[in-house]
C-alpha cells in the first residue's frame, strides 16, 4: 500500500472575545489501530500562551483531552461531537475564569 499523506479537512484559528486563541485542525488519515476513525485532530484553547483546554490523538497516545494541564482519556464519537465537547469545555473554563457566560 502506498504511503498516504494526511489531508487537511479543517483549519480554524481565531481570537475569542477575551483575546484568547481557539485553534482547530482536523486531517483525514489512513486507518490505523490508534486512529480507527481515520482522523487526526488537534483542538486547543490557549490563554496567556498556555493550553488550558485541548483535544488530540497524538500518535502513541490515542484519543485524549487536556484540561488545565491534566490529561484525560477521550471517547471519540464523531467530528461534530468532538467540536461540541471542545466548545463545552471552553465554556466551562471561561465560566470558572470570567464568571457567568450567559
Amino acid at each position: 500500500m502506498p504511503n498516504m499523506k494526511a489531508i487537511l479537512l479543517l483549519y480554524e484559528k481565531y481570537p475569542d472575545a477575551y483575546g484568547n486563541t481557539v485553534e482547530m485542525k482536523i486531517w483525514s488519515v489512513p486507518h490505523t489501530e490508534l486512529r480507527p476513525h481515520c482522523l487526526k485532530y488537534s483542538l486547543v484553547y490557549v490563554v496567556d500562551n498556555c493550553r488550558v483546554v485541548g483535544y488530540d490523538n497524538e500518535t502513541g497516545k490515542g484519543d485524549h483531552q487536556h484540561i488545565d494541564g491534566i490529561e484525560y482519556p477521550y471517547q471519540f464519537e464523531s467530528p461534530s461531537r468532538l467540536r461540541d465537547d471542545f466548545f463545552k469545555d471552553i465554556q466551562a473554563w471561561k465560566e470558572k475564569r470570567y464568571g457567568d457566560q450567559s
